[in-house]
């Protein structure tokens, strides 16, 4: 291969300035870098200030965590799919948040000596022992014979396990990558598959089920970057908690004029007899039947619209020693402080009664109308803080999780000094804090004609009887 002339003058040139340019040229002014050494006394607070930082984010983090833990808790017991998984990790976030403490208040870290750090000795670092079984490489990987014990692999994306082995099969095992370590069962291809957990580097933990390296079943993801999520997971997607109908559990109802009306025909409802015989058709519970705890009665909507049975049916649940409550359908037609005023003059909110609730339904084309998002919230805002001014009771927000997921982005005070009352009638719990989930409007109540809705409470028998008390849910 030859060079044209231009070429070779060219790579010429580019030579002599390589040599002219470079740092170890004598005929230039440039010296070569000297490594300068830095001195303890900068290096000591940098290290420490690092330290501090470290130790403080991961107390937040897992600070966050636990107080996610603790609402779990609190609304669940050992009836419950996973409970005890989730309660045995409670147990390792609050010995870890203790250990982060004890670091924090002793400035000095362990593994410095006389203020500067220092190098961790060979002896000091920590060893995995791996007994290795006859075996043999192929393919890259590394196959074991009849022989049980601890062995290396590697699968098919390059990724080496430690494994313990009966014969030619994995009972457990640990991987670590880029994203994290998995400790569990692996299938033949050496994916996550049966019970494993993971630990990920940005501080995620996934207990539970998994298939081809994705949970798949009941599992629990705790993080600080997001709420708890414990449930059905379906090839890495969250599907929410799948409650159980036990008699454990406190169950409701609400009502309006239509559980009285139907048409031209009129119905009365037998509150001596009342009992919930079916959870509707996505909610099957066989032959149980469950009790009436709780009864919300429509008050009003609007600023003219009045319930004709509402005084009468709230006598009679008194009567039956069944707990009431009253609720506002909420219009955006008027004013708020107009409805809140409307309401407070027809529901008569007496002392032992549950606190009222606000009924918030309307279309995305109506919100669009007023303004939007924000001026929808600051409506609520108004009618909320009214009513709890005027009864002395905090109010509950009825929506639905449509309306949560599109209209409530901004509303984060809202839900966090309001309790919620989700309206979902999909097989899993609604994925938000709230005080009652009404599960479905087909169901079935003895004593009443036709359909009914049915609400569950969200937590048990101690959880229900300190919401009596108190009136509120967190």
């Amino acid at each position: 291969m030859r060079y044209s002339k231009a070429t070779c003058l060219a790579n010429i040139v580019v030579l002599l300035l390589l040599v002219v340019l470079h740092p170890l040229n004598p005929f230039t002014s440039f010296r070569p870098y000297r490594l300068k050494t830095i001195p303890d006394k900068v290096v000591v607070p940098v290290v420490r200030q690092l330290t501090a930082d470290s130790i403080d984010r991961m107390l937040r983090q897992t600070k966050s965590e636990i107080a996610e833990m603790d609402y779990y808790l609190r609304v669940h017991n050992v009836t419950d799919e996973g409970y005890n998984q989730v309660a045995r990790y409670n147990t390792q976030l609050q010995l870890k948040y203790r250990q982060l403490r004890y670091r924090q208040q002793h400035s000095v870290d362990s593994r410095t000596h006389r203020g500067t750090p220092r190098r961790i000795a060979a002896k000091d670092r920590p060893l995995v022992a791996v007994k290795m079984s006859r075996g043999y490489w192929k393919s890259g990987h590394y196959h074991v014979g009849p022989l049980s014990g601890k062995g290396l692999v590697r699968d098919y994306q390059g990724r080496v396990l430690s494994a313990v082995w009966d014969a030619d099969t994995i009972v457990s095992t640990i991987r670590t990558d880029s994203i994290g370590v998995y400790r569990g069962q692996v299938d033949g291809h050496y994916l996550a598959c049966g019970q494993g957990v993971m630990d990920y580097h940005d501080g995620c933990h996934i207990e539970g089920l998994w298939r081809n390296d994705r949970i798949h079943g009941f599992a629990f993801d705790s993080s600080p970057l997001h709420p708890l999520q414990a449930g059905q997971w379906k090839n890495g997607r969250f599907l929410g908690e799948r409650l159980r109908y036990t008699t454990d559990r406190i169950y409701g109802i609400d009502i309006s004029r239509h559980q009285h009306e139907k048409g031209r025909r009129r119905y009365a409802i037998n509150w001596q007899h009342l009992r919930i015989t079916s959870l509707g058709k996505r909610h099957p519970i066989d032959t149980l039947t469950f009790p009436v705890s709780f009864v919300y009665i429509k008050a009003t909507e609007g600023t003219n619209i009045r319930n004709r049975y509402y005084r009468f049916d709230y006598l009679q649940a008194i009567r039956t020693g069944i707990h009431v409550g009253a609720y506002h359908f909420f219009s955006l037609k008027s004013p708020a402080e107009a409805q809140a005023r409307f309401f407070l003059g027809n529901a008569g909110i007496r002392h032992n009664d549950f606190p009222p609730v606000l009924d918030v339904e309307p279309t995305d084309d109506q919100i669009r109308k007023i303004g939007g998002d924000e001026e929808l919230l600051r409506r609520i805002r108004i009618w909320l803080q009214m009513v709890e001014q005027r009864t002395g009771k905090r109010p509950i927000l009825y929506v639905n999780q449509m309306f949560v997921n599109r209209h409530m982005q901004k509303a984060a005070d809202i839900k966090q000094k309001y309790n919620v009352w989700i309206a979902r009638y999909g097989e899993y719990k609604p994925d938000v804090k709230l005080v009652y989930w009404q599960l479905c409007a087909d169901g079935r109540v003895s004593g009443i004609h036709g359909d009914v809705d049915i609400n569950v409470f969200n937590g048990y028998q101690a959880q229900y009887d300190k919401f009596v008390r108190t009136g509120f849910h967190q």
